[in-house]
C-alpha cells in the first residue's frame, strides 16, 4: 500500500514536470559576416613580414605625451568611474558563483504562545500533561508555552537545469565586457589626449610660421620704406604692407587664444588645475613599416576592445536567455536544520533537546500570469540586439581600418608635393626681393610672393596635422596594446 502511494506521488510529480516542459528554444549564437583575410599591403612582402600588435610606448615616442597618458590613467574622473563599474561587475560575478553553494545560517530564536482552551493546541497540551508516559520535566506550561531554539539552518537549490550556472556565465561575460569597456575608454581618452596634444604642437608651429614670415616681411617693408624716401615707391605700397603686417599680427594673437583653449581641455582631461602643458615641437610621422606588412584583419579587429566588448555582451545575453528558459522547469530545494530545541529553559542544554530536520521541495511553475514567458522573450530579443551590435562593431572596425590605412598612404604623397611647393615658394620670395630692388617687379608681386609662401607653409602644416590625427586613429584601429 505504501509503495502504491509513493508511486502515485512520483507519477503526480512527473505530470507536473511535463506541464512545465512547453519551453521555448534559445536561439543559437549567430556568426558574424565573414571579413576579408587581408586588408591592405603596400608591395609584395615575404611571409615573415606579418603585422604584430603594436605597443603604446613603441608607437607614441614623445615623452611629454606619454606623461599625459599616465596622468589620464591616474586622475581622469571618467576613467576612475569606469574602474568602479568594473569592480561592481566583478562583485556580481562573485555573488553569482556563491549562488551555486548551499546557504548556512547560525542563530537562535525565542517565542512564546498562549493557546486558547478550545483550540487544537490547547486541548493537545492538556491531554499531553495527563499522559502517564511523560515525566514531570516533559510537562508543558499551559498558561504560556515558550519555545527556545539554537542551532544552524541550511538550504540549497539544486541546479538541475543549469539556471544558476548560466546566470554565473552571464555575470562572467558581463564582467569581461566591462573590462573591455574600460580598455576602450582608456584608448579613447588616449586618442583624445594625443589629438589635443598634437593640436597644441600644430598651433605652436603655426605661430612660428606666422612669426617667421612676419619677420621676413619686415625686411621687405623696410625696403619699400627706403624706396619711398627716394621716390621709387608709393604711399599705397607702404599702406598695403602695413595692412598685411597687422593682419598677421592679429592672427598671431588669435593663435595664442587657441593655445590657451587647447591647454585648458588637456588639463581638464588629466584632472589638473590649469597650468602650462609641456610639449615637443614635432608632429607625429607616419610609421611606414606598419603599412608594408601583411595584416591579419580578423585578428586585428577582434583584438579591439569595442569588438571584444560587444562579443562578450552577446555571450552574456545568450546565457541570460538560457537561464530564463531554465526557469520553466521545476525548482528543486533541499533544506536542513540542526540544533537545540525545547519549551523548557531548564532543559534547553540537555542532550535530549537535540533536534534536526531534513526537507526537500519541488515546485513546478504552472500558472504565473505569463511572467516566465515574457521574461524569456525579453532575454531572447536582448540576444538579437546584442548580435546586431556585435555585427555593427565589426563592420565599423573594418571600414575604419580600411579608410585610415588608405588615407595614410594618400597623405604621404600629399605631404611630399606640398613640401616641394614650399621649397619653390621660398626661392620665389628671394627672387622677388631681388627683382624688386632691380626694378623688375612691383610691390604687389612682392606682397603676393610673401602671402603665397605663408599660405603654402600653413597648408603643409595642416596636412601634417591631419596626417598626425590619422596616425593617432591608426593605433586605435589596429587594436594597439596599452600595457
Amino acid at each position: 500500500m505504501k509503495r502504491s502511494n509513493h508511486r502515485n506521488i512520483l507519477y503526480g510529480m512527473m505530470v507536473l514536470s511535463l506541464a512545465s516542459c512547453t519551453v521555448p528554444k534559445v536561439t543559437e549564437l549567430k556568426k558574424a559576416q565573414a571579413i576579408p583575410d587581408q586588408l591592405m599591403k603596400a608591395d609584395q612582402v615575404t611571409d615573415k613580414d606579418h603585422f604584430q600588435q603594436i605597443d603604446l610606448k613603441a608607437y607614441f615616442t614623445d615623452h611629454h605625451l606619454l606623461e599625459l597618458f599616465d596622468k589620464v590613467v591616474k586622475a581622469n574622473p571618467d576613467f576612475q568611474i569606469a574602474q568602479q563599474r568594473v569592480e561592481i561587475a566583478n562583485s556580481f560575478l562573485q555573488r553569482s558563483k556563491m549562488d551555486l553553494l548551499p546557504s548556512l545560517e547560525i542563530g537562535g530564536a525565542v517565542s512564546g504562545d498562549r493557546y486558547g482552551k478550545y483550540t487544537m493546541e490547547g486541548v493537545g497540551n492538556y491531554d499531553t500533561n495527563l499522559s502517564p508516559n511523560i515525566s514531570e520535566d516533559q510537562k508543558i506550561n499551559r498558561d504560556f508555552t515558550p519555545n527556545y531554539w539554537l542551532g544552524a539552518r541550511s538550504s540549497w537549490e539544486i541546479d538541475a537545469w543549469g539556471k544558476l550556472k548560466n546566470k554565473k556565465l552571464a555575470a562572467q561575460k558581463k564582467y569581461l565586457a566591462s573590462a573591455e569597456g574600460l580598455r576602450l575608454l582608456q584608448v579613447e581618452l588616449f586618442t583624445d589626449i594625443a589629438n589635443l596634444y598634437y593640436q597644441l604642437v600644430a598651433l605652436d608651429n603655426r605661430l612660428a610660421i606666422y612669426q617667421k614670415n612676419y619677420n621676413l616681411q619686415q625686411r621687405a617693408f623696410e625696403i619699400v620704406l627706403a624706396q619711398r624716401e627716394v621716390g621709387k615707391a608709393t604711399e599705397l605700397a607702404v599702406q598695403q604692407f602695413k595692412a598685411q603686417n597687422n593682419n598677421w599680427l592679429a592672427e598671431i594673437e588669435h593663435i595664442k587664444v587657441e593655445i590657451v583653449t587647447v591647454e585648458q581641455a588637456i588639463t581638464t582631461l588629466t584632472g589638473s588645475y590649469g597650468g602650462e602643458v609641456q610639449r615637443g615641437k614635432m608632429l607625429m610621422p607616419t610609421n611606414m613599416e606598419i603599412l608594408n606588412k601583411t595584416i591579419n584583419v580578423e585578428g586585428v579587429i577582434h583584438s579591439r576592445p569595442d569588438v571584444a566588448a560587444h562579443y562578450y555582451v552577446l555571450e552574456a545575453s545568450q546565457a541570460d536567455a538560457k537561464a530564463a528558459r531554465a526557469a520553466f522547469y521545476p525548482k528543486i530545494d533541499i533544506g536542513a536544520s540542526f540544533g537545540l530545541n525545547s519549551f523548557s529553559a531548564g532543559n534547553f542544554f540537555n542532550p535530549a533537546s537535540l533536534a534536526g530536520q531534513l526537507l526537500g521541495g519541488l515546485m513546478v511553475p504552472v500558472f504565473n500570469k505569463g511572467q516566465l514567458k515574457h521574461d524569456f522573450k525579453v532575454a531572447d530579443r536582448e540576444q538579437e540586439i546584442a548580435f546586431l551590435n556585435y555585427q555593427k562593431s565589426i563592420t565599423t572596425a573594418f571600414n575604419e581600418l580600411q579608410s585610415i590605412l588608405k588615407q595614410t598612404k594618400i597623405y604621404e604623397r600629399m605631404l611630399q608635393l606640398k613640401a616641394e611647393e614650399v621649397g619653390f615658394l621660398d626661392r620665389g620670395v628671394e627672387v622677388s626681393n631681388d627683382l624688386y630692388l632691380t626694378g623688375y617687379a612691383n610691390y604687389f608681386e612682392l606682397i603676393n610672393s610673401q602671402k603665397s609662401k605663408l599660405t603654402a607653409e600653413l597648408d603643409l602644416l595642416q596636412f601634417q596635422h591631419q596626417n598626425t590625427r590619422n596616425n593617432v586613429l591608426l593605433f586605435k584601429a589596429l587594436g594597439g596594446k596599452l600595457d
